[in-house]
């Protein structure tokens, strides 16, 4: 419910409406606009980055997840409203509230993933990530359906984007704030809280830098993690630029786009939760691999695209391979964390989709301000993100991941015996 909950932000602010309103509107279509919409996400990811990790340790010695959690949701609410007052020119205002509100999105983001391995067991992490993944795209599809009846409403009075994105905006905060509800009334915080050795900053850096420093012993686990930083690279762009790229590079006005990305949260509703079954059976390796392949064909259909048809294929394809690869991702981290990190390795897993959704998107933005607004040669260069995620995923062994993952759980338990 959850991903159900907060798949109407990342929809309506990051993929649909405001990026675009941000670049057109905002920044007045500028040269720069592109770069400052992703400059903006790169100053919260990058915040994420610098905190993920002491949230992970805090959340596993207190058992607080939950309680991060519930701080994060309403910081994002909150964020999104504000949005509402950013004015055509106020271009510093809606960066930093764009920040601001990405924020609190992301970190919850990685809140939400540490619970996956507490209600699944290694085997099953697929098909409950799938579930998860397939019915935030459900989530997302709704808040894009009323938001295009809003739309639809406001320009059949004359209205333009300046009157109805604020209204759009009201919409997402308020089904965000409706639908998290069922996680924070019936979710249990099953972590048992540890108390701390040192102190706490201290201390959460201190296990952050354990990890790295024994990524031999995770050696698979740790070259997932690089994998993930270039496929992930390529799937933020897209998911940032979507709109953009649509009605900078195909022409499509705000109800086109909106029609699009509702379809593209079908197709990844449907591909999330297919390819959660299909990955239990397969593997995960396989799946993250298939999903790879299938963002090489997304960017060659849109780079090469002159018409609306073969860019509403890419963008089908875009959608099953969105939410293949989020959830095949997502559970490839669950099944190769030992047990008692799990959470902190989660927030490792957050760290590389952070560092990700820095690289993809500014790769984009520079691109596109460098060649004078080239939106596809900017999209081509996507491309180069997902081919070396399957170069990097071909030199992991899942199976040898996982035995070590268990022998250190079993060293663990007979460490906490004795």
């Amino acid at each position: 419910m959850y991903d159900f909950a907060n798949s109407g932000y990342t929809t309506v602010v990051i993929t649909a409406v405001y990026n675009a309103f941000f670049v057109a509107v905002i920044a007045g279509n500028a040269p720069w606009a592109s770069f400052a919409w992703t400059t903006a996400l790169a100053v919260s990811y990058a915040a994420i980055m610098l905190t993920g990790p002491l949230l992970g340790a805090y959340a596993d010695q207190h058992g607080a997840k939950k309680k991060l959690l519930l701080l994060s949701t309403a910081g994002c609410v909150l964020g999104t409203m504000l949005l509402a007052w950013a004015a055509p020119g106020q271009v510093a205002l809606a960066m930093a509230l764009i920040a601001l509100s990405n924020f609190f999105f992301g970190t919850g983001e990685n809140l939400i993933a540490a619970f996956l391995p507490e209600l699944a067991r290694g085997r099953a992490l697929g098909k409950v990530s799938g579930w998860g993944w397939g019915v935030g795209y459900v989530g997302g599809l709704l808040v894009l359906l009323v938001a295009l009846g809003y739309v639809d409403h406001v320009q059949s009075g004359g209205g333009s984007a300046v009157d109805f994105v604020p209204g759009v905006l009201f919409i997402t905060a308020a089904l965000f704030a409706l639908s998290a509800l069922p996680t924070f009334l019936f979710l249990k915080e099953r972590a048992a809280p540890r108390p701390l050795a040192r102190g706490f900053a201290r201390d959460a850096f201190r296990r952050v830098g354990d990890s790295l420093a024994h990524a031999r012993q995770y050696r698979d686990l740790f070259r997932f993690l690089i994998c993930i930083v270039f496929y992930q690279a390529g799937i933020q762009a897209v998911i940032a630029l979507a709109a953009i790229y649509a009605q900078q590079a195909m022409g499509f006005d705000t109800r086109q786009t909106i029609q699009l990305i509702l379809l593209v949260n079908v197709t990844a509703a449907a591909g999330a939760l297919a390819f959660g079954y299909v990955q239990d059976r397969v593997g995960h390796k396989r799946a993250v691999g298939a999903t790879l392949l299938g963002w090489l064909v997304m960017v060659t259909l849109a780079y090469t695209a002159v018409d609306a048809d073969r860019f509403w294929l890419a963008a089908n394809v875009a959608g099953l391979c969105l939410g293949a690869s989020q959830s095949a991702g997502r559970a490839f981290i669950g099944y190769l964390s030992p047990n008692a990190h799990r959470a902190e390795f989660f927030g490792l897993w957050g760290l590389a989709v952070k560092l990700s959704s820095i690289l993809g998107p500014m790769t984009y933005g520079a691109a596109a301000w460098a060649s004078g607004g080239d939106h596809r040669l900017a999209m081509l260069l996507t491309g180069v993100y997902f081919l070396a995620g399957l170069v990097v995923l071909l030199g992991i062994d899942a199976r040898r991941g996982r035995k070590s993952a268990l022998r250190r759980h079993v060293r663990n338990a007979a460490a906490k015996t004795a």
